[in-house]
């Protein structure tokens, strides 16, 4: 790990929740370095039921790492609610790791600050080279036209995944429509009991964020134009948030206590312990819905579907990328462990407890046995994703919307009702957000 100065002069770039920190001098005048050629931090992101489920799987690896290189890799395991604070926070103190998980939607902003060691051919050419990953995947390294500084490590697709025997009792099966999937969850729903057809991290703004693209997606919306400025207020976008703030506050198929969780472990364990008929929730819940002792044969995935007539998009291009920070003192070394991390045999050994998709082009799925499963994922991935805006404003637009729902969600929790008026108010107040972080 390396502190500079550098990084502290691109911080003017970062995104909008470190605004304060950014406008300071955020000077690290304690420039020191404690990293050398036989040692790398790596700061990777929550895969796992918990941090310690993630050291207990990544430890084994980096020691065949070390063992192979002698470089002893120093990891941090860091939740989701606080990796892209972390993040940000280290690129205008100058305190980074070495090696970074990114969620790879912040792949082109995060590219924006200049803190990032650029993929060029060298550089790709170090890590095995562009050929050997998913194209799909590889896009989301960065923006279009510009050299990645981010490569893929874990491929996510969102499902729908649906509880068989609730299914079965009810006469049930798994909806390919929008009206289909609220039906179902109201005949599925039973409040008396603490039964609901859904469950929702409504909570989370990271996870409403998400919600907010597909639902416009499928309804023609879209968050920035060709020249990246923010288009917020679209139609599309507006009635894609409303359906799905409605599965709450008019179709009553989730609780509103739902609006407290603040990250998708507590919506799937309610969906792995019976509280909730669905859940819809990345590929990686597998993990967590076997641990809570949900058996793989009881429940099915579907693709999260869209409307009668909409646009039949179910998920974003999902996944983790790997970063490394431009003022590493050891970029032999960080370009050895990220070859390291993308090799086939790590990634068929992590993909499993991860649930995770293959990003090599020669990979297999290995999270799941069953074969309808993967295909089912697989399919999401490859032909019914579209990739989250790639600009570099993309960060504040998770933010800045993602914390609206949170807000709207928390309004519905209290007894207001939410209509389009007040959702295209607070996404005219997000665009402003962002306008004015890009005019600054």
């Amino acid at each position: 790990m390396k502190t500079s100065k550098t990084l502290v002069g691109i911080a003017a770039a970062v995104a909008l929740t470190l605004t304060t920190a950014a406008c300071g001098n955020g000077g690290s005048d304690n420039a020191s370095s404690n990293g050398d050629s036989k040692t790398l931090t790596y700061w990777a992101s929550n895969q796992g039921t918990s941090i310690q489920n993630d050291k207990d799987v990544l430890k084994p690896e980096l020691k065949k790492f070390e063992k192979k290189t002698g470089i002893k890799v120093n990891l941090e395991v860091i939740g989701w609610n606080d990796l892209q604070t972390r993040i940000q926070t280290a690129i205008t103190s100058g305190q980074a790791p070495d090696v970074v998980n990114i969620g790879n939607t912040w792949a082109a902003s995060l590219q924006a600050t200049g803190a990032f060691l650029p993929f060029d051919s060298a550089n790709m050419k170090a890590i095995g080279g562009k050929d050997k990953f998913v194209e799909t995947a590889l896009k989301t390294g960065g923006a279009p036209g510009k050299t990645y500084t981010s490569v893929p490590l874990y491929g996510l697709a969102y499902g729908l995944y649906y509880n068989k025997k609730m299914f079965a009792d009810a006469g049930l099966k798994p909806p390919t429509s929008w009206q289909e999937l609220v039906t179902d969850a109201k005949k599925l729903t039973n409040p008396k009991k603490d039964v609901h057809g859904l469950a929702l991290a409504a909570g989370s703004y990271t996870e409403n964020a998400h919600f907010a693209f597909i639902n416009a997606a499928q309804d023609g919306g879209g968050w920035f134009d060709s020249k990246g400025q923010p288009t917020f207020t679209k139609a599309g976008n507006i009635s894609g948030i409303k359906r799905y703030l409605d599965l709450m506050q008019t179709d009553k198929v989730a609780p509103t206590s739902n609006a407290q969780y603040d990250n998708g472990t507590k919506s799937v364990n309610d969906f792995a312990n019976g509280k909730a008929a669905m859940v819809i929730n990345q590929n990686n819940a597998d993990n967590s819905i076997r641990s809570q002792g949900m058996k793989p044969n009881e429940y099915g995935v579907v693709p999260f579907p869209a409307p009668t007539g909409g646009q039949p998009v179910a998920s974003h291009v999902a996944g983790i990328n790997l970063s490394v920070f431009k003022n590493t003192d050891n970029k032999a070394g960080a370009l050895k462990f990220v070859k390291f991390m993308t090799s086939k045999d790590v990634q068929k050994t992590l993909d499993k407890p991860y649930s995770a998709l293959p990003v090599l082009k020669d990979g297999k799925v290995t999270f799941t046995s069953k074969a309808k499963e993967a295909k089912t994922f697989q399919k999401i991935y490859n032909t019914m994703s579209k990739p989250l805006p790639l600009v570099a404003n993309e960060d504040q637009f998770e933010s800045t919307v993602g914390k609206a729902m949170n807000k709207m969600f928390a309004q519905i929790a209290t007894g207001k009702s939410i209509t389009k008026s007040d959702i295209k108010q607070a996404l005219s107040t997000a665009q402003q957000q962002v306008a004015a972080s890009s005019a600054g």
